[in-house]
């Protein structure tokens, strides 16, 4: 993973703050945030996850499991690898 990526930016900033963007803006972020994962990584799972995240429907879904683990683990875990 590259030193200074953009994920890594996203993970460190304080919790609240993550807290916060994913309520407003996890409907997007948690999708961008996979598919710049997956130029880090390059697991395909990864990827698909995050095309999927950027659709309406599925979004939603992603949106809550991201909250959640952003509250109970301080990073986005789910597909994310």
């Amino acid at each position: 993973m590259a030193k200074n990526s953009l994920t890594k930016t996203y993970e460190s900033l304080p919790r609240l703050a993550k807290i916060i963007l994913q309520i407003v803006f996890g409907w997007i972020v948690g999708g961008i945030y996979r598919v710049v994962r997956y130029t880090e990584t390059k697991k395909t799972s990864t990827l698909v996850a995050g095309l999927l995240g950027l659709i309406p429907p599925v979004d939603l879904v992603l949106w809550i499991v991201d909250l959640f683990t952003e509250i109970t683990e301080d990073k986005i875990t789910f597909y994310a690898d």
